[in-house]
């Protein structure tokens, strides 16, 4: 080996360079941050062959000063921390100085820039040589353009690692995406080879983000997402969350952002796919957009030289904060009816008599295959509300038969209390006397023993009952365990393990947690663990594999959830057992009351599997289906 000697300046900013400059995407991504932390509301990107021959940006922001611009291409040159103070709480997207310095030394920049205090504009260019910059005035409005040619010209075999052009401007639209989404006030527009790929607006009110967040995520997006918003003490969330039916088969529709930064964190994407684990599909991916808000001195974004990780002072708070919110949003989505036409406060739209309109032949037309399933020759506009809230039509039906009907449905959903059935009345406004339509509508047919058809204000239902009524018994399961808790049994004969000393440390140190989740685990040495006590319902699973799986949850995270997820597997096989099979009969009676359940219960889109439970088609979309109207 040679003698130690000092870096020339140009090859320490070439090995910078490795670490903040890996594609054209690298390249936009820091000018961009860059513009947003110069005060820009408005941004142009144009890229020629995938921004490997030319990058060029253009900001309306602040401006670098004459006597600044030399020094903003040095290394760690910045304006954006001055001490360890604005280290420990840092509000700019970057901070670290090594940007502008990085590029310019494996590509030729020309960076040019005016201020409001002065008269012309300067320009300073640089070919990645010696970085001995050429400074000279130039015409340009307030704010900065940087344009980046050639880049890797220097560095040859660097530039046989990029792809293809293709692919190249890929990576760089999804860094445009990825901004334009964190910073909604900001106009962006991005052209490729002279053609503009993006111009989006600047989005103020919820309305112009949601038509944002389309633009960029696709338009099916939206129609599937839920908008939620959750604080805490210190904390806030809120951004759109897909339903699990809009899964994907990739992670490749995730956008969270810390404090306006986007950001690729472990804890984040556990705490997401924990929340959603009760309603995705196996190896299925959930979209989302979200934002989460906290005091920049808690959150330390100082972890990777390309800013994309941060590491949050107190993680498990973060973790159970963001599976809390987004578990409560995804468990209150249920049917729902529009706000337009007088929604009622019972969650229903009201509909006129059959006497006094078009409704009369729809629903003369359901009380007739009501009658017929039921075998009840007998009819009255009474018996227009069959089945709601698990009662059949007062007027139209024996009290033998309600009876018979009341047996049947607690067989299927553990509930009693038939004499109860005849105690309530038809669900009917109030004020306006007009029979109230749910959600879900009323059942009209079975079709094949398998799917359920409802018809509802929008037009048509089509249910799978046998998905709809597993997660029905799965949530009321689910409720019943909860209410009792985890039940713990000990081992007759003790488990002995051995761990790593800091997973026996956590051990110690969480022996409350793990008692809340029915274990009871004692320290026989330095790397050696005792299990004495394990949840009931688990004592014939692999206790070892489980106990494991917890402490690396508990070590990285904080927190496990591996028992309760245990526990639910178990209940989600016991639902699909209990529930009805395909290819039952079922009275109209039977079918509403399904329908009603499920309106009530939370997560009942999705059955345990995560498959869809009911699916909707409007009349537009059945008008389409046979060209009425064209």
């Amino acid at each position: 080996m040679s003698r130690i000697h000092l870096l020339s300046p140009r090859l320490a900013n070439q090995i910078a360079a490795g670490e903040v400059v890996e594609r054209p995407a690298s390249v936009v991504k820091e000018l961009l941050e860059n513009s947003l932390d110069a005060g820009a509301n408005k941004i142009t990107v144009e890229v020629d062959q995938g921004g490997v021959k030319l990058i060029r940006i253009r900001d309306n922001g602040y401006g670098i000063e004459k006597d600044d611009l030399a020094l903003a291409l040095s290394r760690h040159a910045t304006s954006k921390i001055t001490s360890l103070d604005d280290l420990e709480a840092v509000s700019s997207l970057g901070f670290r100085g090594e940007a502008l310095a990085s590029i310019s030394s494996v590509a030729r920049l020309t960076l040019t820039s005016n201020t409001q205090q002065q008269d012309t504009a300067w320009q300073v260019c640089t070919e990645g040589r010696d970085m001995a910059a050429q400074m000279q005035p130039a015409a340009h409005p307030v704010g900065t353009s940087v344009e980046v040619r050639d880049l890797f010209f220097n560095t040859p075999a660097r530039r046989k690692f990029l792809r293809t052009e293709k692919t190249e401007f890929g990576h760089l639209e999804e860094v445009i995406k990825r901004l334009a989404l964190s910073r909604m006030d900001v106009a962006f527009q991005l052209k490729h080879n002279g053609k503009v790929i993006h111009n989006l607006h600047p989005a103020d009110q919820q309305v112009a983000q949601e038509k944002r967040v389309a633009s960029v995520c696709g338009p099916n997006f939206m129609p599937q997402a839920v908008h939620i918003e959750m604080e805490a003490p210190g904390l806030r969330i809120w951004g759109w969350v897909g339903l699990p039916t809009f899964s994907r088969s990739q992670a490749d529709l995730q956008y969270f952002f810390v404090n306006g930064r986007v950001v690729r964190d472990k804890l984040v994407s556990h705490a997401v796919r924990q929340a959603y684990r009760d309603v995705l599909y196996h190896g299925r991916h959930p979209a989302f957009v979200l934002y989460l808000e906290l005091d920049a001195a808690t959150v330390d974004v100082n972890v990777h030289p390309t800013k994309n990780e941060v590491r949050f002072r107190d993680g498990r708070l973060v973790h159970d904060f963001i599976f809390r919110s987004l578990h409560k949003s995804l468990a209150d989505v249920r049917p729902e009816v529009p706000t337009a036409g007088g929604l009622s406060e019972l969650g229903m739209l009201p509909v006129k008599q059959p006497a006094e309109g078009l409704e009369a032949g729809v629903f003369a037309g359901q009380n007739h295959l009501a009658m017929a399933a039921d075998g009840n020759t007998g009819g009255a506009p009474t018996a227009l509300m069959a089945g709601v809230n698990n009662y059949p039509p007062l007027a139209t039906s024996s009290p033998r038969q309600m009876q018979e009907q009341a047996q049947v449905y607690a067989q299927l959903h553990g509930q009693t209390g038939g004499a109860d059935m005849a105690a309530q009345s038809e669900q009917v406004d109030p004020v306006t006397g007009e029979v109230m339509v749910p959600p879900l509508g009323f059942a009209v047919a079975q079709l094949h023993g398998i799917y359920i058809l409802a018809e509802n204000m929008q037009g048509l239902v089509l249910v799978d009952m046998h998905a709809a009524h597993e997660r029905i018994v799965y949530e009321q399961m689910k409720t019943a365990l909860q209410e009792q808790g985890v039940r713990a049994q000990p081992l007759l004969v003790p488990l002995s393990m051995v761990v790593s000393g800091r997973e026996a440390d956590h051990v110690e140190t969480c022996e409350d947690a793990f008692a809340e989740l029915g274990l009871v685990i004692d320290r026989a040495g330095t790397e050696n663990l005792i299990v004495r006590q394990v949840p009931s319902v688990l004592q014939h699973a692999d206790i070892e594999q489980l106990v494991r799986d917890v402490l690396a949850d508990v070590v990285t995270y904080g927190s496990s959830d591996r028992i309760r997820a245990a526990h639910n597997e178990l209940l989600a096989t016991m639902a699909c057992h209990g529930a009805v099979r395909a290819r039952r009969k079922l009275s109209i009676t039977e079918m509403n009351a399904l329908l009603r359940d499920m309106e009530r219960t939370e997560r009942s889109g999705q059955c345990n599997h995560g498959r869809p439970t009911w699916t909707q088609l409007s009349l537009a979309e059945l008008d389409k289906l046979f060209l009425r109207g064209q």
